[in-house]
């Protein structure tokens, strides 16, 4: 049984990265003879297929990374944590597997215990069965993420190029400015923006700062309710997590999200169900490794703070 992966979302200009993977059946359905290389096949055929694939292969996952998250890790780290994030979510559903298969030249599981069992292929894409189911999924799924994100932003043609540098693509940037899915460390969004390396590290500077200015009033406010705060800005190479606390018999996991003004639905606009998944990720991967915590109930939240005053608009749990 191979799990196969394969990459959307390398190059863009902005979006996310999205890693797609999948298992198909022992026994091969005839659908299983139209998988190919997603850049192969129509919109149309794509979209049948990878409707199939989800509804009727063993498992299939995606391991998203935000625009944001490869600024501050660079390609290469997003790769592997995106890698990381699929092949995770497939373990859940405990169907097993015995080689993975990854499209290109770079072990993305490399110093992970599953490093044995992977084989790295240029063109795996087109030569092996999974790994095109692999990438007609995650294809598919960035493509209709890029065609939401045109809607919130109708001036870009997100549905059209998809993130990639097109000239209208640049026009529209030289226009409008980028938006918060802008890839500021992409050299052609440096240049566009006039940015020099120092000159982004002085965004990055001031970035923290808002960030942390934020965190500030929601940890002010969850200690006001009985909160203990365990960490603050809990940072690995593959996760952050904005705050931790206890109270009770429970432990929560904070996000803070900040926005200038409530455009877009403020700062809970940016918590969809792929940042969902990233949160689990982080609190599963926290859980895993800090055993003292085992006995607390684990529950995700949301901060959303906003405006120039730094308003707390409000914080709640997922459920």
């Amino acid at each position: 049984m191979i799990l196969g992966i394969d990459e959307v979302g390398r190059g863009p200009w902005a979006g996310p990265l999205v890693i797609g993977a999948v298992i198909l059946p022992e026994e091969k359905p005839e659908w299983v003879n139209e998988l190919t290389d997603s850049k192969k096949l129509s919109k149309k055929k794509r979209e049948k297929l990878s409707e199939i694939i989800i509804n009727e292969a063993p498992a299939t996952a995606l391991g998203w990374v935000s625009s944001e998250e490869i600024d501050k890790l660079g390609l290469t780290e997003s790769l592997k944590l995106a890698t990381r994030r699929a092949v995770k979510e497939i373990q859940k559903k405990n169907i097993p597997f015995s080689e993975i298969v990854i499209d290109g030249t770079i072990n993305f599981l490399a110093g992970t215990p599953l490093e044995k069992h992977v084989s790295i292929l240029k063109k795996a894409d087109f030569l092996v069965k999974e790994v095109s189911g692999a990438s007609i999924i995650a294809k598919v799924a960035r493509d209709q993420y890029m065609k939401k994100l045109a809607e919130i932003y109708p001036n870009y043609g997100f549905e059209k190029h998809v993130g990639y540098g097109t000239a209208f693509h640049k026009k529209a940037i030289e226009d409008f400015g980028v938006t918060p899915e802008h890839r500021k460390s992409f050299k052609p969004i440096r240049e566009i923006l006039g940015l020099s390396e120092e000159k982004l590290e002085e965004e990055r500077i001031t970035t923290k700062k808002i960030g942390d200015k934020a965190e500030n009033i929601v940890a002010e406010y969850l200690e006001k309710n009985g909160h203990e705060i365990i960490a603050r800005n809990f940072k690995t190479p593959f996760y952050e997590i904005d705050i931790i606390s206890k109270k009770d018999d429970y432990i929560y996991f904070t996000e803070v999200k900040y926005r200038k003004d409530d455009f877009a639905g403020g700062g809970l606009f940016a918590v969809d169900e792929r940042k969902q998944k990233q949160m689990e990720f982080a609190t599963e991967s926290f859980l895993k490794f800090k055993k003292e915590f085992k006995n607390l109930n684990p529950l995700l939240a949301v901060a959303d703070v906003s405006g120039k005053k730094f308003e707390l608009k409000n914080w709640f749990t997922l459920v």
